[in-house]
């Protein structure tokens, strides 16, 4: 479990909660902003304009990423109010992981400005990369086509046959399959790595 990361690693524990608490509200926040734009004041509404992770993510969110290294957020919105159905859902489900990839992008900027192998402490080189890679997975993860996450959202709207795998268990199967595929998830962090070290030219 990853709590047990705490004991054995205890600053690369919370460097992970820090980086992935504050991406996962950046990544809401988006879609809030996002969804305003588009004419739906919900997300203002609802309170969810604030930079507060529990209204984001939840206390069981929170203490779950705690416990086993997953979490996740949401961000209320009403597609009945954009006004234009289709771009506006494709827009507002784009911007979350969007914002992912330009905090990836940001955190390897950082890298090449600052880069200096004896700096310690939290904002060290190894934070930085791990930040980048943080936010490049969920990035990558989110654009996958299998409900409920975004990637969904945006090819279902361009291809309208997909709509209906919403309301069945088809979201719900996959995604345990996909923890269950030995190497997944390692598999889309390399691929981060890559993008990480071609931005810095390594």
């Amino acid at each position: 479990m990853f709590i047990q990361t705490l004991i054995t690693e205890p600053i690369h524990f919370f460097r992970i909660i820090v980086i992935v608490i504050f991406s996962i509200t950046l990544h809401e926040l988006a879609h809030g902003w996002a969804a305003m734009s588009q004419g739906d004041n919900t997300p203002q509404q609802t309170g969810h304009l604030t930079l507060n992770p529990v209204v984001h993510m939840g206390k069981e969110s929170i203490i779950f990423l705690c416990l086993m290294g997953i979490a996740w957020g949401q961000m209320p919105v009403n597609p009945s109010k954009f006004r234009s159905g289709k771009l506006g859902n494709i827009l507002v489900s784009a911007a979350g992981p969007l914002s992912n990839l330009a905090l990836g992008i940001l955190f390897i900027v950082l890298l090449k400005l600052f880069f200096n192998p004896n700096l310690s402490g939290l904002f060290s080189v190894e934070f930085l990369y791990l930040a980048a890679r943080i936010n490049l997975t969920l990035f990558l993860f989110n654009l996958l086509p299998i409900p409920p996450l975004d990637g969904f959202h945006v090819f279902s709207e361009i291809f309208p046959q997909l709509k209906p795998l919403q309301y069945t268990q088809f979201g719900l199967f996959a995604m345990m399959l996909l923890f269950i595929i030995p190497g997944f998830g390692i598999g889309i962090s390399r691929i981060a790595d890559l993008f990480i070290q071609s931005g810095l030219g390594m």
